[in-house]
């Protein structure tokens, strides 16, 4: 069977479920619904909170009944999530919402990856891992820069609403094409039932063998909760520099268009710089960059996001790539699930302290806060690399 269909199925399903115009308004019809800064960081840590104690069951679950059957549970799940939304008046009732996004996370993180590099693995294709990661998450990007010029436009002329039935037909339409999927034929190196104690503890064992891999994956994780705040809160900063919302839409889409290059040349620039001098320059750049736009309140603050962003693209393929060539088919969903359950746990103590300077010194304070964490790790990095991680 070829397996490559399944490429090209993740690549539509990518697409049709981040075509979502609702993003590119989201913290304004939030605010609009009576949703404060401190309301949004607490759903934010219930949405945390529900992938660190469902990622690594669901991730199990993949591995041992399939990877399919999660990422259509997924779709499914933000299909609901939608159309609690575009009725929420309450706070329990986005708290609800984003409660399903959770679990819909959870579901898919590591099958979707698991499904991707099997694939692969199936064609003998597995070292491209990366550059096919870099451009699924192209699809990923292209789908959300569409969704986010047509829809500050839409909500600039008809409201903010429509953009919320039109992200729920997209939904629709990926649900669809996660039913095509073929499974992939990876199977145990063990034909045993495993029970779930001993994935974890095989997990577990892995990290604690390969502290290179620790390292790399750590931070995959501090980079990508830091960057999670401009995703989230981006349209609260234009806010407060007065930058009309028409004009959300050619932001929201200038800061996914400097992720691009970074996602397609990832895999070469794998092959020319040792991990460790990609990850501390990215890192850098990263606590300078929130370092300028917590302190500097105008219009060159946007210059240091684009440099973030443009930084970002390259970290998921380079740490999601040297997690997937070290570890084994049969546990590979469940190790790719640490990484997204790390990866929430460093958003929880991250987002506390974000709400609470927001709280005091507005977003400004908040992504101050976020700069000490990047230092800090910056120098912890620096210290731990040296000598553990492989090239």
């Amino acid at each position: 069977m070829d397996y490559k269909l399944n490429i090209w199925k993740l690549y539509a399903i990518r697409f049709f479920y981040n075509l979502i115009p609702a993003y590119v308004i989201e913290r304004l019809f939030w605010e609009q619904r009576g949703m404060t800064i401190q309301m949004v960081v607490y759903t934010e840590i219930i949405f945390a909170i529900t992938v660190v104690l469902l990622e690594v069951p669901t991730g199990i679950i993949a591995d041992k009944w399939g990877r399919k059957q999660m990422i259509v549970l997924s779709t499914l799940l933000e299909c609901f999530m939608f159309l609690i939304l575009v009725f929420a008046t309450e706070f329990w009732h986005f708290a609800a919402a984003i409660f399903l996004a959770g679990i819909a996370r959870s579901a898919s993180s590591g099958s979707e990856n698991a499904m991707l590099y099997d694939s692969l693995l199936q064609n003998g294709q597995e070292q491209a891992f990366e550059k096919y990661l870099g451009r699924l998450n192209v699809c990923d990007f292209t789908a959300a820069i569409i969704a986010a010029l047509c829809g500050s436009l839409l909500a600039s002329r008809y409201g903010f609403e429509l953009n919320y039935w039109i992200s729920f037909v997209s939904m629709l339409m990926s649900v669809c094409v996660s039913l095509m999927l073929v499974e992939t034929a990876v199977k145990s190196k063990s034909d045993e039932s495993t029970e779930i104690k001993e994935h974890i503890k095989a997990s577990v064992r892995f990290f604690r063998k390969h502290p290179g891999v620790y390292l790399v994956v750590l931070s995959g994780m501090v980079t990508g909760a830091a960057l999670s705040f401009i995703d989230e809160f981006w349209q609260l900063y234009l806010n407060r520099l007065e930058i009309p919302v028409l004009y959300s839409g050619l932001f929201s889409a200038a800061i996914m268009i400097v992720r691009l290059p970074g996602n397609i040349i990832a895999h070469v620039i794998k092959s020319r710089f040792r991990y460790r001098t990609i990850l501390s320059g990215v890192t850098a750049i990263f606590a300078v960059g929130f370092i300028y736009i917590s302190v500097i309140k105008d219009y060159t603050s946007l210059v240091a996001i684009f440099l973030i962003c443009l930084l970002s693209g390259i970290i998921e393929p380079i740490t999601t790539g040297y997690l997937h060539h070290r570890i084994n088919s049969s546990m590979r969903a469940t190790i790719d699930s640490f990484q997204s359950l790390g990866l929430n746990v460093v958003l929880i103590i991250t987002g506390l302290g974000f709400g609470y300077f927001s709280s005091k010194f507005d977003v400004f304070g908040g992504y101050g806060f976020i700069a000490c964490i990047c230092v800090a790790f910056f120098v912890y990095f620096l210290i731990a690399s040296k000598g553990t991680i492989e090239q």
